[in-house]
């Protein structure tokens, strides 16, 4: 009898990525119920999750009915079940896997945490034994890059303590979610029935993650109830030149009569208009006019005059989060919409893995990094730079360059186009094809020359008090030119769009060049008449409400928040959550109705039962608000990951602090006194739990 011919298994996270690996292999395949198979090979796929961990009660009936004698609930050993809606896959899939014939299985789930979490659930309770494993990881879905990652991967057990990471973290989220939530329900859960006059007791849902995030929201807007607005007054004059105004601001600089004064709000204003109107009387200023302007006879001395040039580098490219915010700001669209829409890029070819939150590239990416580009002359939008980059060279110098970083790359580099999939951008939806423009614009910017201004700042002296007039001129637009997007109807829109803080910069006129030439010629001790001196009143603002894209920044860049430098110095890069959970960890508090989205403008704001449960968790288990503590745990996953942390030691600090925790839950008798900080809050909102008005701070967002 001839031996069985054996055949190798490829095992992809869903149907549309099985079928890019079944070209790039170009095999001649039958498809078949939920897999694909040829002479030589066989390809099947999960449908995202196949098998999930158990609920309570399975480990015991006892634990079905919410109890705190049955709490802390900490399993020995952790139970997996296969998901119900997803068993005749997984029974196609285990079958596959287990075939006689099939001696070599190449993974192929998502080159990430979860991606491999997928697999090894899928494998641990399908018992595979016997055959060899190995590991296809991938940056995009191009043929070559397929056929690359099944040519260099690596045996599965090269990726153990990646695993090993992917379960901890499931089970952290897991012990937190049933603990915490059980035990904080238990105990304050009438409470806040009682208060809201619920028909049901309601859930009090924590996670390691979704609490923090909570807390960042509930004390942004508590931040913004207890800002008091102050005014502040500064004096202006308006000085001819060449039968133009020069605008200056006054500025209370060593000399001053007003230096140190506590008069001052800051040195160019005043706390009081009296101190603004006393100031322009010392400085001859005369009743003001009906546009509030004094006339003067004074004149303005010039005594410093600099000019230098400035320079203006590409920003980095788009890793999730910062794609994430500014298609927030741009298309109004959530986080989790961004990042269907950079999945469904990546799946067509178009784009690199979305999942990441480097903003760099590895040197190996750049030494090829001409094949992305030549493939975007093929793009209209773009083909004119690419051509540019192309002819000039302009790509040689990126190895060298602030855009490529090996040491800033974990498992990813930055989201950049593949340069190939052309032939499926005319089945993009209209937004997803604006923000594959956003990523093609962004990466081909990097290769492209500073933007160059040539600035001048002019010092001014009146009747020995100083003022400070600054001007600005484009002279080389380089990388800035990539920025005109197509999608844009005229520059109004486009300037809304990027929607600049005035505070970023200073306030600047830009002037054309013939003015800018006769102001760079002035002497030292020339004069100018003064066309008049005004007041101008200005306020403090608010901290503006996080928007969607802002919160998801926010997370990830969350060491801003923390004391402890060596810590803050840790996390950095990282954040709470991950790229690829943060967006889900927001829809969640959305949907439980702790959160508030405006789906118009995605400025977020808490809801009266998430202030509820804000105060509930900051009087019991207040570490979880705390940014250290969730930056500290996922410090500790990449330490399991990267192999310098070992799974026992991190899953004895877990489960000691989730008992604990609970625990000292147990004996909290606190429920009477939190009725405090339930007035306290349902004073902003109606009985529905909605914002009560809508306050001029929420509207800068």
């Amino acid at each position: 009898m001839a031996e069985q011919k054996k055949k190798a298994l490829y095992i992809a996270e869903k149907p549309s990525v099985a079928r890019e690996f079944a070209k790039a292999l170009k095999l001649h395949m039958n498809s078949l119920d939920g897999y694909m198979e040829s002479e030589e090979a066989v390809i099947t796929w999960c449908v995202g999750h196949l098998v999930t961990m158990s609920y309570p009660e399975v480990y015991g009936e006892e634990l079905k009915r919410w109890s705190l004698s049955t709490l802390p609930f900490i399993p020995e050993e952790y139970r997996y079940e296969v998901i119900a809606s997803s068993a005749k896959q997984f029974g196609i899939v285990s079958g596959l896997l287990n075939r006689p014939d099939v001696d070599t299985i190449y993974v192929c789930t998502d080159s990430g945490r979860e991606g491999e979490y997928i697999y090894r659930l899928v494998e641990q309770q399908a018992h595979v034994t016997g055959k060899t494993r190995k590991r296809v990881w991938i940056d995009s879905q191009t043929e070559e890059e397929i056929l690359r990652g099944i040519r260099e991967a690596k045996d599965l057990s090269a990726y153990d303590d990646l695993s090993a990471a992917a379960y901890l973290r499931a089970q952290e989220d897991y012990l937190m979610g049933i603990n915490f939530s059980r035990v904080l329900t238990l105990k304050y859960g009438s409470a806040i029935q009682n208060y809201l006059r619920a028909e049901r007791r309601p859930v009090v849902a924590v996670g390691r993650v979704m609490t923090c995030v909570l807390g960042m929201v509930v004390l942004r807007e508590r931040e913004i109830r207890a800002f008091d607005k102050t005014p502040f007054y500064r004096v202006l004059g308006d000085f001819m030149l060449a039968g133009r105004k020069i605008g200056g601001e006054w500025r209370a600089v060593e000399g001053s009569r007003y230096a140190n004064s506590p008069l001052l709000y800051k040195e160019n204003g005043f706390r009081k208009r009296e101190s603004a109107e006393t100031l322009i009387s010392e400085l001859g200023g005369g009743a003001p006019d009906e546009k509030g302007v004094c006339p003067t006879s004074e004149k303005a001395v010039l005594i410093k005059s600099e000019k230098k040039t400035e320079k203006k580098n590409a920003p980095l490219l788009y890793n999730l989060a910062e794609l994430q915010n500014v298609c927030s700001r741009f298309f109004k669209i959530s986080p989790d919409e961004t990042l269907k829409i950079a999945q469904e890029l990546y799946e067509k070819k178009l784009t690199t893995y979305p999942r990441t939150d480097a903003r760099v590239l590895s040197t190996a990416v750049a030494k090829e990094i001409d094949h992305n580009i030549r493939g975007l002359c093929s793009y209209p939008v773009a083909a004119p730079y690419a051509k540019e980059v192309l002819e000039k060279d302009l790509w040689k110098g990126l190895a060298s360059s602030r855009y490529v970083n090996d040491k800033q790359i974990t498992d990813h580099y930055a989201i950049i186009p593949t340069g190939q999939g052309f032939g499926s951008l005319n089945t993009l939806s209209a937004t997803s094809a604006k923000v594959y423009e956003l990523i093609v614009r962004r990466f081909l910017a990097i290769f492209y020359p500073p933007q160059v201004f040539l600035k001048l700042n002019l010092e001014l002296v009146v009747n020995g008090e100083h003022f400070f007039a600054g001007f600005k001129l484009q002279q080389e637009e380089g990388w800035h030119a990539l920025t005109h997007c197509s999608f844009f109807k005229d520059k109004k829109e486009e300037e809304q769009a990027e929607e600049k803080d005035k505070k970023e910069e200073e306030e600047e006129l830009v002037v054309d060049p013939a003015f800018l030439q006769a102001l760079s010629t002035l002497k030292k001790g020339a004069e100018f008449d003064c066309a008049g001196l005004y007041i101008k009143e200005g306020e403090t603002s608010p901290p503006k409400r996080y928007n969607s894209g802002s919160l998801i920044l926010a997370m990830e860049n969350a060491g801003q928040l923390i004391e402890d430098e060596e810590l803050r110095a840790m996390i950095k890069g990282s954040g709470i959550g991950t790229s690829a959970t943060r967006a889900g960890i927001l829809e969640k508090l959305v949907n439980n109705k702790y959160l508030a989205l405006n789906k118009k403008t995605q400025i977020i704001t808490p809801t009266l039962i998430g202030e509820m449960i804000f105060d509930v968790v900051r009087y019991s288990i207040g570490s979880l608000l705390n940014p250290e503590l969730t930056a500290s745990w996922e410090v500790g996953l990449s330490g399991v990951a990267d192999g310098t942390v070992s799974s026992e030691e991190y899953r004895g600090k877990l489960n000691g602090f989730v008992s604990k925790q609970t625990e000292k839950v147990k004996q909290l008798e606190n429920a009477y006194q939190l009725r405090r900080c339930f007035d306290y809050a349902a004073a902003f909102y109606p009985a529905g739990g909605e914002s009560k008005k809508k306050r001029s701070s929420g509207k800068k967002g």
